[in-house]
Order: structure tokens, then C-alpha cells, then sequence
């Protein structure tokens, strides 16, 4: 029987072959890890903020707080009515960990109350903005809404009559906030229609990362006067805003915007420190 002769150049083929696919993977596994340690293959995504949840709204403000700003409550003589009073109502919200809020009202024969109290939980969806920066950023443009006036420097007493710097000049001549038509601390006599340096809109320094007050008093001529006081500060990625506002039942009488602010800061303080704890 013959055999098959043997050819040599059918190996060296396979052989070649063979090498090819081989270099072909591992040329495959060296581009994968061409540029393991290069800058600019990948960034670091953004711390995100303090606050992963939200507190419960209606449940946050004592009763005892809520007996000082709303003072008609504790007049309410029905036991059922006084407790719904207490309890409040929560505002629509389709996610609890990002945003809540309670409101409240009360009437009494003196004046109409109400308390809104707002929380806010601020996430970045730019891996490169932190929760905290973004926060930070809606902040600002709530205060630039809320068009705070300029400073107004306190005033001082002097031993006689003095020119003003240009400066002040140009500060008494500027036409004040409309939130404030007068300072509620000056005599009846006084004429001035600039609110003292303490209790005009303004920043402030002492509540939370950032915060500001605002105070409007309504401009209706035929009843009487609503005053609405605004605290709002941010304390990490969560935004918490109170609007507290009274409408007396009498014509005439103006609510006192110190009172009013000095409730309403001192809610916003316990707010922010139940959000520290």
C-alpha cells in the first residue's frame, strides 16, 4: 500500500495561522490596558450631602411653638378643632426624602395666623457638583428673588447737627424696601420711612450655612394689614424655608414686624438645630 507523502508546507500554514490568532488576543489584551494610569480616564464623582432623608413636616414644630406664632389656638374651646389646629396639614408631595411641608391656621377675635414651614433635600445629578455646591446655588437664586434692600447702617447720636457723607446721603435718598414702610420700634410721631437696621430684610450670619429674613407688609387700603415674615437658610443640601404670616380682624391695626421676626427666627433656630441632632 502507498503511502501518503508528507507535506511539510501544510504545517508551516497551521503554524502560521496558529501565531496569528495568538498575537491577535494578546495585542487585544494590551490596547485594553494601553493607558492604565493617564489623567482624564475617569472623575471622581462629587461628594454627595449631609442629608439622605427629610423629618416629618407637621411633626417638627412643638406645641409649645406653635402656641407663641399662632396664639388663637389655645382659644379654640372645641377639643377636636384644637387638636386638627395642633396637627396641621401636610402639603402635597409625590417624594418625602426630597421635599416636605406643613401648614397651619388659626383664627381667633384678635387676628388670623399662619405658619408654613418648608424642607427642601438638594441632589446633584452632575457627578461633578457636589450636593452641597448645588444647594448652595439654588440658595442664592432664592435670595436674589427675594431682592433683599441694601444694609442700612444703624443709627448713631451725635452732639450737634453734622453734614452726612455722600454716602449716606445717597442711602437716605434711595426709596426703602416696600416690605418695610416704617420701623414698628420708632414713636407715633416719627415720619421716617426707613426700617431700622434691625428689623429690615436682610442676611443673616447666626442660622445655618446661609440665611436670610424678609418682611412684606400688604399694601390693601380697605382692610386691615397682612405682614408676612420669611426666614429661609441652608444648612448643608437641605433648604428649609417658614413663612409666618398675621392679618389683624381690626382695620387699622399694623402687625408688630419685631415680634413677628423674633417668632419666627427662634423657630427657624430649633429647626436647624432637629436638623443637626
Amino acid at each position: 500500500m502507498q503511502r501518503k507523502a508528507y507535506v511539510p508546507g501544510v504545517v508551516v500554514l497551521l503554524a502560521a495561522l496558529l501565531a496569528a490568532c495568538t498575537g491577535g488576543s494578546d495585542e487585544g489584551g494590551s490596547t485594553d490596558n494601553s493607558n492604565p494610569g493617564e489623567p482624564g480616564t475617569s472623575t471622581a464623582a462629587a461628594q454627595p450631602g449631609k442629608y439622605a432623608t427629610l423629618p416629618e413636616a407637621c411633626g417638627v414644630v412643638s406645641r409649645s411653638t406653635l402656641d407663641s406664632l399662632l396664639p388663637g389656638i389655645k382659644q379654640l374651646a372645641d377639643e377636636a378643632r384644637r387638636t386638627a389646629a395642633y396637627a396641621g396639614q401636610a402639603t402635597l408631595t409625590y417624594d418625602t426624602d426630597r421635599k416636605v411641608g406643613c401648614r397651619w391656621k388659626v383664627e381667633s377675635a384678635d387676628a388670623t395666623d399662619h405658619l408654613y414651614v418648608d424642607f427642601e433635600r438638594v441632589v446633584s445629578y452632575d457627578n461633578a457638583v457636589s450636593d452641597d455646591t448645588q444647594a448652595e446655588t439654588l440658595f442664592a437664586n432664592k435670595v436674589t428673588a427675594a431682592d433683599l434692600p441694601a444694609p442700612v447702617a444703624p443709627s448713631t447720636s451725635t452732639a450737634g447737627p453734622t453734614s452726612p457723607s455722600p454716602s449716606s446721603s445717597a442711602s437716605a435718598s434711595a426709596s426703602p424696601s416696600p416690605s418695610l414702610s416704617t420701623s414698628t420700634s420708632a414713636s407715633p410721631s416719627s415720619t421716617s420711612t426707613v426700617p431700622a437696621a434691625d428689623i429690615q430684610p436682610r442676611l443673616l450670619d447666626d442660622l445655618g450655612d446661609d440665611a436670610f429674613i424678609d418682611d412684606a407688609l400688604s399694601s390693601s387700603g380697605s382692610t386691615a394689614k397682612q405682614r408676612t415674615v420669611t426666614v429661609a437658610f441652608r444648612t448643608s443640601n437641605v433648604i428649609v424655608t417658614i413663612e409666618y404670616d398675621e392679618q389683624p380682624a381690626t382695620v387699622g391695626v399694623v402687625p408688630d414686624s419685631e415680634e413677628m421676626q423674633d417668632k419666627a427666627r427662634k423657630l427657624a433656630a430649633q429647626l436647624a438645630d432637629s436638623l443637626a441632632g
